[in-house]
């Protein structure tokens, strides 16, 4: 079985839409392909209570109770190991998990991370994304799903979504017109990458 861990810090809107593709695209039978854990580093993270109800395995791992950012990557790294299987190694999907990866961790997983991100990379990587486009006099905005690599907010680009900015947006309108495009662009680029993999 090809497993997928979501990590995730918050509502985890992005990884429901995952799970929910999965379910409906019946990845099981067409790829051999589950998630099987989502993991987070928050334990008050709304996402952890739906994935339990939706018979997903959860864990926490507080990136308070680590020393470093090295000694909490191992332990993430650790955890999203078990889930390797012989010839299948787990895919890593970052669904809104608002820590900067080390680059050990990165190297790990190598080629088997995505991440989302609220702009059309390689435009405005980093926070407050959609502020910074109505800012710049931006007349379009979007989403892209990339590889994740060392580099903040790089990588090859899976998928990208684009929406209108409109005259009297605000960062969070523009917010919730690009999250109704990110859960569809990020279960379409696990989807393509099952495919590929």
């Amino acid at each position: 079985m090809r497993n997928i861990v979501i990590l995730i810090s918050g509502g985890g809107s992005n990884m429901a839409a995952i799970v929910r593709a999965a379910q409906q695209e019946q990845w099981e039978r067409k790829w051999h392909a589950r998630v099987a854990l989502v993991l987070s580093n928050k334990a008050d993270a709304g996402g952890l209570q739906w994935a339990h109800e939706h018979g997903i395995a959860t864990q926490v791992l507080d990136h308070k109770a680590y020393p470093s950012r090295e000694a909490f990557d191992a332990a993430l790294a650790d955890a999203v190991a078990a889930y390797d299987q012989p010839n299948w190694p787990a895919l890593v999907v970052l669904a809104g998990f608002m820590r900067i990866l080390t680059p050990g961790f990165v190297q790990r997983f190598e080629g088997r991370l995505l991440n989302i991100h609220p702009s059309l990379l390689p435009a405005f990587a980093g926070l407050h994304t959609h502020q910074r486009a109505i800012d710049a006099g931006c007349r379009f905005a979007g989403a892209t799903v990339h590889g994740v690599t060392a580099e903040l907010d790089h990588g090859p680009i899976w998928e990208q979504a684009v929406v209108p900015v409109l005259p009297h947006d605000t960062a969070q309108t523009l917010a919730a017109r690009v999250l109704t495009q990110e859960h569809i662009i990020y279960p379409r680029a696990v989807r393509r990458w099952l495919e590929q993999a």
